[in-house]
């Protein structure tokens, strides 16, 4: 499809491109017959304005760039809403990216915002070590960046978090005061921080009440439904006993609560599930999942606001911004939400 421009029209009319620009605009020093032939020849020849061209006048397209980690579950659609909650009434797009859980991905995606000219960047990352020299680049760039969720730990941003690590031990402190004492957990990629927040909230939380930590209850592994289904195939085939399974996000618990069920398992009679994350997901399974559930949305509005702050001085000091999470203790540990 050919997109007309304003030097078709100034052809089609025999005159000068500046002057069909400044008809556009209403410019008060252009004739108003030479106006509405403009506007007649630009309705006649289906001619769009460009809004990023014409934004890009004011040294501004207009447009955010919001990278997630995954598009299938509902976390990135919850934050998604949140930042447009913000951006939109603001008459600010967002163009969103996919980056499929790889770090190369990622980088493409960056690379293209860049390209693309987009006044900022949001970003839940793949993993906190891979792209940090691309971050550092932007930021010499003077390309306006906010990390919410997943965050370059060690890296002096402006993000959007919650406490992983204190969320994870009060969560597992609850579950051992309710009884459960062998608590095995489904771990996340060591490459995302948060993953290492929450081992070392599990750990120490096991400490407090002098429980043995054991590396057989731990399994590492991938963030899709299968990942959890191979994890509870796994724990079983170690042949250990555990009493509960914690894992690190909701869709890795379903997985393995889904399996052990296949299983015969009883839940939560046998083995108890809790996870964190808290998307729309713990509460559509049965049992509901005993989760910790992230303010989804308000991490999303939180990080567009971040955003326009970067954007409007890129000289501001970096923000962090934590944001609470409930515990909600639900059928799944054998709970009542509270």
């Amino acid at each position: 499809m050919k997109h007309i421009t304003i030097k078709d029209i100034a052809n089609y009319l025999s005159i000068s491109v500046s002057t069909v620009s400044r008809a556009l605009i209403d410019d008060k020093n252009i004739r108003r017959e030479t106006k509405e032939k403009v506007l007649e020849a630009a309705t006649l020849l289906g001619y769009r304005p460009n809004p990023v061209a014409a934004n890009l006048k004011y040294g501004r397209t207009n447009t955010i760039g919001v990278i997630i980690p995954e598009g299938i579950t509902p976390f990135a659609l919850q934050i998604i809403s949140g930042i447009q909650s913000v951006l939109y009434p603001k008459g600010i797009k967002v163009i969103i990216a996919e980056s499929s859980e790889d770090a190369g991905k990622e980088l493409e995606n960056l690379r293209m915002m860049e390209r693309f000219m987009v006044d900022g960047i949001l970003i839940n990352l793949c993993s906190y070590k891979a792209n940090k020299e691309e971050y550092l680049r932007l930021r010499k760039a003077e390309m306006p960046m906010v990390f919410y969720d997943r965050i370059p730990h060690g890296l002096d941003v402006s993000q959007v978090i919650v406490d992983d690590y204190k969320k994870t031990f009060f969560l597992i402190e609850r579950l051992i005061r309710s009884g459960r004492r062998q608590i095995a957990h489904i771990q996340g990629p060591d490459d995302i921080y948060n993953s290492v927040e929450r081992f070392r909230g599990y750990k120490d939380a096991l400490a407090k009440f002098n429980l043995p930590f054991r590396e057989e209850l731990v399994v590492q592994t991938g963030m899709t439904f299968n990942d959890g289904v191979r994890a509870a195939d796994l724990l079983l085939s170690r042949q250990v006993e555990f009493d509960t399974i914690f894992a690190f996000t909701d869709v890795l618990a379903i997985g393995a609560m889904n399996r052990l069920r296949e299983l015969g398992k009883k839940i939560p009679e046998e083995v108890g599930i809790a996870s964190f994350s808290g998307t729309e997901l713990s509460t559509i399974v049965y049992p509901q999942l005993t989760t910790v559930e992230q303010p989804l949305f308000e991490m999303g509005r939180t990080a567009a606001l971040l955003i326009l702050e970067r954007i409007n001085d890129f000289t501001s000091p970096c923000r962090s911004v934590v944001l609470d999470a409930a515990i909600k203790m639900r059928a799944s540990t054998d709970s009542k939400e509270c």
